[in-house]
């Protein structure tokens, strides 16, 4: 009996044990979970934290790009610190180079390009991220408007309009039936005039259906950031003065596909004179109209301080359609109005070209009693104060009244490589970002 109780107690006190030694293992099981989960948890919060800081020093570098009013040259680091100083800022700091990778887009380009790297840091934790940004330039834009009036009367947008490009306005659109949009669109105001509701409702409005139906394939943004236009073409001006060509009265250019140009201007004895194209891309006539057509072959941006009149075609000798190895553009800016004449412009008119109005419109000389034509097509992009009209249509039947219809394409080539001596924005976009 006391042998049995001896050997009862001896197997208590084993299961004791093993019990004791599964419950030891199992709270030290849970204190490691516990501390590693902290330790993960603290882990996250610094990469975050860190992510965050770079991420503050990635914006403030833009801040800093905007408020240079030129594309600033060379490179930096934390300019707003002495060139030097990290930043701090809610327990971690961070620290930013801006390094300028230079000019895009050959001789006379105001594209500039930089990386931007911010390195962010929480502790002993650090993340560095990288920001490629280019000085925004209005060329970015198949269509860009200050307003979609002209004087005080509404131009609309209707069914046999067609654009595809990223379009904007600091107003709102006027849509008449069923225009298509194919890039993005936005506009300032929070609102389209639809034609046949008469009021002005939002897109989502189903009272104006099924009259009015735009086609927005990449959307439409209201409530977006205005843009402010210059008045002046001001670094084409100095760039004709400076390795260009600058004129003085009525000019007419007719652009030759061999790469050279025929110029007449009487006040430089010029008669349809065949001369090569300005060395910098770069031709500008003062107190007079411009007149312009052909073929270009080469880099060239052509202004006036008075109107520019498109006679007929204008075309690229090689064109960026079928030869993607294409390097002619063109850019066509007036400090005035760019016109069609409606007196030679062909039935159906190509233009392929960045059009400036800086001051008033895009349109066609007598719009209204011309007749009707067939379509305008524009390779490129048309940025304007005021919307010009290039016809009418009937609002009862939609049947064209006068003018052109409108094809217009954005040429893809002038995001990185704009015409020479376009106005930038004073704005910068990003290209690409990424963390390293």
């Amino acid at each position: 009996m006391t042998g049995l109780m001896r050997s009862k107690k001896g197997i208590a006190l084993v299961l004791t044990t093993v019990v004791a030694t599964v419950l030891l293992g199992l709270m030290n099981g849970f204190l490691n979970i516990s501390t590693n989960q902290t330790r993960n948890v603290d882990i996250f919060d610094r990469r975050t934290r860190a992510y965050y800081l770079a991420g503050s020093g990635l914006d403030r570098a833009i801040y800093w790009l905007r408020a240079q009013g030129a594309p600033p040259v060379g490179n930096t680091t934390n300019p707003w610190n002495n060139n030097n100083a990290v930043t701090s800022l809610g327990g971690g700091s961070y620290n930013v180079t801006v390094t300028d990778l230079g000019i895009v887009g050959g001789a006379g380009s105001a594209t500039r390009r930089y990386q931007v790297s911010s390195v962010g840091t929480y502790g002993t934790t650090t993340r560095t991220l990288r920001n490629y940004v280019q000085a925004d330039n209005y060329a970015r834009y198949l269509w860009f408007t200050n307003s979609e009036t002209f004087g005080s009367s509404n131009v609309w947008f209707w069914s046999l309009d067609y654009l595809t490009g990223e379009a904007h306005t600091n107003s709102h659109l006027n849509i008449y039936k069923n225009p298509y949009f194919g890039g993005a669109v936005s506009s300032v105001d929070d609102y389209i005039k639809f034609y046949n509701n008469g009021s002005n409702v939002n897109l989502n409005a189903t009272s104006n259906a099924p009259y009015d139906l735009p086609t927005f394939v990449q959307g439409m943004q209201f409530g977006a950031e205005a843009t402010t236009m210059p008045t002046q073409a001001l670094n084409l001006r100095a760039a004709a003065s400076s390795g260009g060509m600058a004129l003085t009265g009525n000019t007419t250019v007719t652009l030759n596909s061999n790469g050279t140009m025929n110029v007449t201007n009487a006040a430089a004895g010029y008669s349809n004179t065949n001369m090569t194209l300005p060395a910098n891309g770069a031709l500008f006539v003062n107190t007079g109209t411009l007149s312009v057509s052909g073929a270009l072959n080469g880099r060239l941006t052509i202004g006036a301080s008075k109107e520019v009149i498109i006679t007929s075609d204008v075309t690229y000798a090689s064109d960026p359609a079928v030869n993607a190895d294409s390097d002619d553009v063109l850019g066509i800016i007036s400090e005035d109005d760019v016109v069609i004449a409606s007196a030679t412009a062909p039935y159906d008119l190509k233009v392929s070209a960045c059009i400036m109005a800086l001051n008033t419109s895009f349109m066609l000389e007598n719009w209204s009693t011309v007749g009707p034509k067939g379509t305008l097509s524009v390779y490129g992009g048309i940025i304007q104060q005021q919307r010009g009209p290039v016809g009418t249509f009937n609002g009862s039947t939609g049947t064209k009244l006068s003018g052109y219809s409108k094809n217009y394409s954005y040429d893809s080539r002038l995001l990185s490589t704009p015409p020479p001596f376009m106005p930038t924005t004073g704005d910068y976009i990003t290209l690409s970002w990424e963390e390293n």
